[in-house]
């Protein structure tokens, strides 16, 4: 019985087919399209690989599922209200921002990812005038 509600199990919604102009030797030629647009053409990749690279999409879109059938419409879309919010909240483009609303409202705060090691705010190797910074992301510059 579904009850007419979507299946708790994520299903990928679309492929990635994207086609490039292939050379004489049926590889894309890099001086047209690349080098990066090789890359797939010559290496295989794991069937899991695309599953991996939307794993946080697809871990929240199952949660959110889950949680409108439980507790009904309005806890999603509260969820959903706060996360855009807690996307809007700015800085100056120079200081770094950690996002800890947002971890913390998906969840995302228990775990250790790469980027939490080696992409620390003191080893940063971008750091600008902070007046010169400013003055870009408003369009002065």
């Amino acid at each position: 019985m579904s009850f007419g509600l979507p299946s708790l199990k994520v299903k990928p919604e679309n492929a990635c087919n994207i086609k490039s102009q292939e050379g004489p030797f049926g590889i894309p030629d890099p001086m047209v399209a690349g080098i990066a647009a090789t890359k797939p053409k010559i290496s295989t990749s794991h069937p899991i690989e695309t599953s991996e690279r939307n794993y946080h999409l697809n871990e929240e879109k199952m949660n959110m599922a889950m949680l409108r059938n439980i507790q009904g419409l309005h806890a999603p879309l509260k969820l959903t209200m706060e996360m855009k919010f807690a996307n809007k909240v700015g800085r100056l483009p120079f200081l770094p921002s950690s996002n800890l609303q947002h971890d913390v409202l998906t969840g995302r705060y228990l775990d250790i990812g790469f980027e939490d090691i080696l992409n620390t705010p003191d080893v940063c190797e971008i750091a600008g005038q902070p007046h010169a910074m400013v003055e870009r992301s408003l369009g002065i510059l």
